[in-house]
C-alpha cells in the first residue's frame, strides 16, 4: 500500500510540473494580442495569437472575466506562419459575440489580458487625445501656462515678393509639429483640416471644458473646434497677403539639443526662428536642397483649411468666416501660380517632409470650393496613393497618406463620377490588402518612418469606403489596423501615450516633456515601428536603456519604448490630429449602436 501511495504521489508531482513547465513555456513563448481599449459590439472582434514556436491550435475559449466561465468558443482558423519574430500565429475571430462585459481569451494554453466589449468603449478618446494638440501650442502653451516662441520671425526667400531677407513677420503661434519645435505649414494645415472635419462630421462626440485660450472653463464651443481655429490664427499669419505665404518655421538647427518650448535661442537672432517664404523654388540652407518644384502641395493644403473653416465657423463669427472665405480664394490662387510641391528646408541633415505629390491636394482643394470638374480632373492624375501601389516611400513623399480630395468630391458626384472616384479608393485598398491578407495582423501598411500615421489614415480610408458604398468587404481589414494601434501588434502596447490608462502604453517617448520635467504627454500617437533596415541606417540613434520589448523585435521591424529611438517612439501632431478623426468615427459607431 505504501509503494502504491507514494507511486501515486509521484504521478501527481509530474502531472503537476508539466503543467507548471507548459504553462511557463506559453508564457514566455506564447501570447494572445488584443485590441487594449476592447471592442464594440458590433463590429469586427479579432485577437492575434503568436508564438515563437512552431506551435499549433485548434480552437478558442472566450471567459467572463467576472465568472470565469466560458461563453464562447471557435474554431482558431488557418495558421498564417511566420510573422516578424515569431514562427506561428491565428486570427482568432469572435466577432460573432457581441454580449457587453469583460472578457479574456484562452487558447493554446495562454490566457489574454481582460478587454471590455461594449458601446462605450471609444468614449471619451477623441477629446483625450485633443490633450496633446493643446500641449503642442506655441505662443501661449495652455499646459505649462506660458508662453514660448514669442519672437518668431526673420523671413528668408521673400525677395521675389519684395520682403527683404532678416525682414520680421509676426507668425506667433499654430503647433509645434513633434518633439522638435520646428513648425510647418503642410502639417498644420492637414492636421486643421482634420479637426475641423472631426467637429463637421461627428459633432456629438466633442465636449466644451476649454476656453479658447486651451485653459479650464466653458466657452460655448466645443474643445476640437476651438482647437482648429488656433490652427486657423496661424495659418491667416502665414498667409498674411494674397502674394505673401510662408512654409515653415524654424530648421533642423533646432535639433542641436533638447530642451523645454521658451529656450529656443541657436539661429543667430536671439529668439527669433527663421520663417521660410514659398517661391515655389528649391531652397537650402547649408549643404542640403530640397526638390521643391512649385506652390500647390502647400498653398491647396491652406485653401482646403480657410474653406472648411468658412463653414464651420458661419454660424459662430461671420466675419471671421468672411475672411476665411477669402482667404480660401487668395490660397488657391497661389496654389497656381506654379503646379508643383514645395518640400521642406533642411540645414545640417538629409531629413525633410519631401513630399512629392500635389493634385491630391489640388483636387481636395477643388472639391471643397465648388470647382467640381477641375477635381474630377486632378483625381484622374492620380487615382490611388502611390505609396499603396510602391509598398514603400520616402518621409512624408505621399502626404497626406491619404487622398482626402475623393472623400470630399465623391459626396458631390452622382451616378458613374460618383462610382469612379470611390473605385479608386477601393483600388487602394485592394492593393494593401494584397499584401495584409498574407499574415495574421493583417498588416499591409509598409513600415516606414511614421507608419502609425499611415496605419491611421489608412484605416480612415477603409471607413469612408464603408460609409460611402455600404460595401462592408474591408471592415475587418479596416478594425484591424485600428487594433494594431491599440496592442494587435506584435509588442503587445498601444501607440498612444495614456491610451488606455491601465494598458500597455509608451512612457518613455522621444520628448523634451517627459525627458526633462516628466509631464504627460496623453493622446501623443507615436511614430510606430520601422522597417529595421531602416533604424539601422538612421543618425543618432542610441537607445538609453535594456530593451522591454526585446524579444519582439526581429529582421522585420522594430519598435522600441525609449527616449533615444525619434525614429518609432516620437508623438507627432498631424498623426494624433488624424486619429482624433478616426477615433470620432469609432466614437459615433458606438453612439449609434448604444440607441439601436
Amino acid at each position: 500500500m505504501k509503494l502504491k501511495f507514494k507511486l501515486i504521489a509521484l504521478f501527481v508531482v509530474i502531472i503537476f510540473t508539466s503543467t507548471m513547465l507548459v504553462s511557463f513555456r506559453s508564457e514566455e513563448n506564447t501570447w494572445i494580442r488584443i485590441n487594449q481599449l476592447g471592442y464594440l459590439p458590433s463590429s469586427s472582434k479579432v485577437a492575434v495569437w503568436v508564438s515563437v514556436d512552431n506551435e499549433e491550435i485548434k480552437n478558442w475559449e472566450l471567459y467572463d472575466a467576472n465568472t470565469h466561465k466560458v461563453v464562447a468558443k471557435g474554431s482558431a482558423g488557418k495558421a498564417f506562419g511566420a510573422y516578424g519574430p515569431f514562427k506561428q500565429s491565428y486570427r482568432l475571430n469572435f466577432s460573432t459575440f457581441k454580449k457587453t462585459g469583460s472578457y479574456y481569451l484562452k487558447a493554446g494554453g495562454v490566457k489574454s489580458p481582460i478587454f471590455p466589449i461594449g458601446s462605450d468603449v471609444y468614449k471619451g478618446t477623441a477629446d483625450f487625445a485633443l490633450q496633446y494638440m493643446r500641449q503642442q501650442r506655441t505662443g501661449f502653451n495652455p499646459y505649462l501656462k506660458d508662453s514660448c516662441h514669442t519672437q518668431d520671425g526673420f523671413v528668408l526667400y521673400g525677395s521675389a515678393a519684395g520682403i527683404p531677407d532678416s525682414t520680421y513677420i509676426d507668425v506667433v503661434g499654430g503647433w509645434h509639429d513633434a518633439s522638435d519645435y520646428l513648425q510647418y505649414s503642410t502639417t498644420s494645415a492637414n492636421a486643421t483640416f482634420h479637426l475641423l472635419m472631426a467637429y463637421r462630421d461627428y459633432p456629438e462626440v466633442f465636449t466644451d471644458f476649454k476656453q479658447a485660450n486651451g485653459l479650464d472653463g466653458k466657452n460655448g464651443i466645443a474643445d476640437v473646434l476651438d482647437e482648429a481655429k488656433w490652427g486657423l490664427d496661424w495659418l491667416l499669419k502665414m498667409h498674411p497677403k494674397k502674394e505673401w505665404m510662408f512654409n515653415q518655421i524654424a530648421d533642423d538647427r533646432d535639433h542641436i539639443s533638447m530642451r523645454m518650448p521658451g529656450m529656443d535661442n541657436q539661429y543667430g537672432k536671439g529668439f527669433q526662428r527663421p520663417v521660410y517664404f514659398i517661391n515655389g523654388e528649391p531652397q537650402v540652407r547649408g549643404k542640403f536642397i530640397n526638390a521643391t518644384t512649385g506652390t500647390s502641395s502647400t498653398a491647396a493644403k491652406f485653401a482646403s483649411a480657410f474653406k472648411l473653416g468658412a463653414s464651420m465657423f458661419n454660424s459662430v463669427d461671420n466675419q471671421y468666416a468672411g475672411l476665411l472665405e477669402e482667404k480660401s480664394e487668395t490660397a488657391y490662387a497661389y496654389a497656381l501660380k506654379k503646379p508643383g510641391v514645395t518640400q521642406t528646408a533642411s540645414v545640417k541633415s538629409p531629413y525633410i517632409y519631401a513630399e512629392d505629390n500635389w493634385v491630391d491636394d489640388m483636387e481636395l482643394a477643388s472639391a471643397m470650393t465648388n470647382r467640381i470638374n477641375e477635381a474630377i480632373n486632378y483625381a484622374k492624375q492620380e487615382p490611388i496613393t502611390p505609396w499603396m501601389v510602391s509598398d514603400t516611400a520616402n518621409h512624408y513623399q505621399y502626404y497626406p497618406f491619404i487622398n482626402l480630395g475623393h472623400f470630399e468630391l465623391a459626396k458631390r458626384l452622382k451616378g458613374t463620377e460618383r462610382k469612379q472616384i470611390l473605385d479608386y479608393y477601393k483600388g487602394g485598398i485592394e492593393e494593401v490588402w494584397a499584401r495584409a491578407s498574407q499574415n495574421a495582423f493583417y498588416r499591409g501598411v509598409p513600415f516606414i518612418w511614421c507608419s502609425n500615421n499611415l496605419t491611421t489614415a489608412f484605416a480612415v480610408q477603409c471607413a469612408w469606403y464603408r460609409e460611402l458604398t455600404g460595401d462592408t468587404k474591408y471592415a475587418e481589414l479596416e478594425q484591424a489596423n485600428i487594433d494594431w494601434l491599440f496592442g494587435v501588434n506584435p509588442w503587445g502596447t498601444s501607440m498612444v501615450y495614456g491610451m488606455p490608462a491601465h494598458g500597455d502604453t509608451p512612457v518613455d517617448p522621444h520628448s523634451a516633456f517627459t525627458n526633462i520635467k516628466n509631464y504627460p504627454i496623453n493622446g501623443g500617437l507615436v511614430d510606430g515601428p520601422v522597417y529595421t533596415t531602416i533604424f539601422k541606417n538612421l543618425i543618432g540613434i542610441t537607445l538609453t536603456k535594456e530593451d522591454s520589448y526585446a524579444k519582439f523585435q526581429s529582421d522585420l521591424a522594430v519598435y522600441h519604448d525609449d527616449y533615444g529611438d525619434y525614429s518609432t517612439n516620437e508623438p507627432t501632431m498631424d498623426g494624433t490630429a488624424s486619429l482624433i478623426y478616426l477615433l470620432a468615427i469609432k466614437e459615433g459607431e458606438g453612439l449609434k449602436s448604444k440607441f439601436k
